[in-house]
């Protein structure tokens, strides 16, 4: 049975998808770049070396690329943060996992200085024993670079660990680390862009409710991309 289990953050956890969407919106209309928030929301779950370049064409380690990440971070620190909310269930997971002892970790997209204000939020603080974000890893996801640091903090074979995460991007991450992801509807995805994942439900609470016949109880063999 697993050991470890590694979650995404936002969308996960914390319903933040729209947030990051929007701070991305108003960030690069400030740099007088009008991008609509249909073409940036199907992109959140990536960082931003690979959001920007997508959505705008910008290359993220240019000078404008540099101004518009950090404005981003400070609009959605300052105007959406205060607003977010927990996913549905998130903390009851999250202490349940905790009580079945399994070892919790995050592998999130956000850097550190996001990371810690969406956890206090979901109420993990407490309960994650570490923490991967995009300050440990050169690339985001879907490359599976940040996953692997959390597996590497959990000192746990691939086989032992699983991921919970919302997005298309955390799926491939999980698969191409070599580790079974449980996906959620949460991140506002299709079971159909969730596809590879080993289960899908709605939010953790979901999950939560189906636990016995979940694959924490009936864990699905890994497969690589």
């Amino acid at each position: 049975m697993y050991r470890a289990v590694i979650f995404d953050v936002d969308g996960t956890l914390v319903d933040s998808n729209d947030a990051h969407a929007q701070a991305w919106v108003q960030a690069l209309a400030e740099r007088g770049r009008r991008v609509e928030f249909a073409r940036v929301r199907p992109l959140i779950g990536m960082g931003s070396d690979k959001l920007l370049p997508a959505a705008a064409g910008i290359d993220a380690g240019s000078q404008e690329g540099h101004a518009i990440v950090d404005r981003r971070r400070e609009i959605f620190l300052r105007e959406w943060v205060p607003r977010l909310r927990p996913t549905r269930g998130a903390r009851e997971l999250l202490e349940w996992l905790r009580d079945d002892r399994l070892t919790l970790y995050t592998a999130s997209s956000a850097n550190a200085d996001e990371l810690a204000p969406l956890l206090r939020i979901a109420g993990a603080e407490k309960l994650i024993e570490s923490s991967a974000s995009s300050d440990d890893a050169s690339r985001s996801k879907p490359d599976p670079d940040i996953v692997k640091a959390a597996i590497d903090r959990s000192g746990c074979p691939a086989s032992d660990v699983i991921m919970i995460g919302d997005t298309p991007y955390d799926v491939e991450a999980a698969r191409r680390a070599g580790i079974a992801i449980i996906a959620l509807r949460s991140g506002g995805w299709s079971d159909r862009d969730l596809g590879g994942a080993a289960a899908v439900y709605d939010d953790p609470a979901d999950l939560l409710e189906r636990y016995d016949l979940s694959p924490f109880r009936r864990p699905a063999p890994a497969r690589s991309a």
